[in-house]
């Protein structure tokens, strides 16, 4: 990376600084533009292009799975959703991570292993064609 055209860049891991800054700046917006509201959108494709062309069927079910999973991530708090999504969607490993949202290792480890129970209950409760619960109800019953 030429340094010239990065002036605050020093050293390290290239795409975790980046990451940092696009989060950072993301965080300032929504601060500045929506202060009242959480962040609660997400939309990316969760499964990677087939290269055969899928069936009908095939394909109501990954777009059914996908948009569960997308209405699940919605439902968690946004840090357990961040985490979540920088390890399992974006490759990112536990450093980077740390890099990233300012936490320490071990606080990334345990946030991701409660982001996961978190996840796998909200699924449970999406597909058993239950009400969702609050955050605060998850995080209780997680405790």
């Amino acid at each position: 990376m030429d340094r010239r055209f990065f002036p605050g860049f020093r050293g390290g891991d290239a795409r975790a600084w980046l990451m940092k800054i696009v989060r950072n700046t993301c965080y300032t917006w929504l601060h500045a533009n929506r202060p009242l509201q959480d962040a609660a959108e997400f939309d990316e494709n969760f499964f990677p292009p087939d290269s055969r062309a899928p069936n009908p069927e095939e394909v109501v079910l990954q777009n059914d799975s996908a948009a569960l999973l997308r209405k699940a991530l919605e439902k968690l708090p946004p840090n357990s959703r961040e985490v979540l999504i920088l390890r399992e969607l974006e490759g990112m490993s536990y450093k980077e991570i740390a890099d990233i949202t300012g936490m320490p290792v071990g606080t990334v480890m345990s946030s991701l292993s409660r982001a996961r129970g978190r996840l796998r209950q909200v699924l449970t409760i999406l597909m058993n064609g239950d009400t969702v619960p609050t955050s605060r109800r998850i995080a209780a019953v997680n405790a």
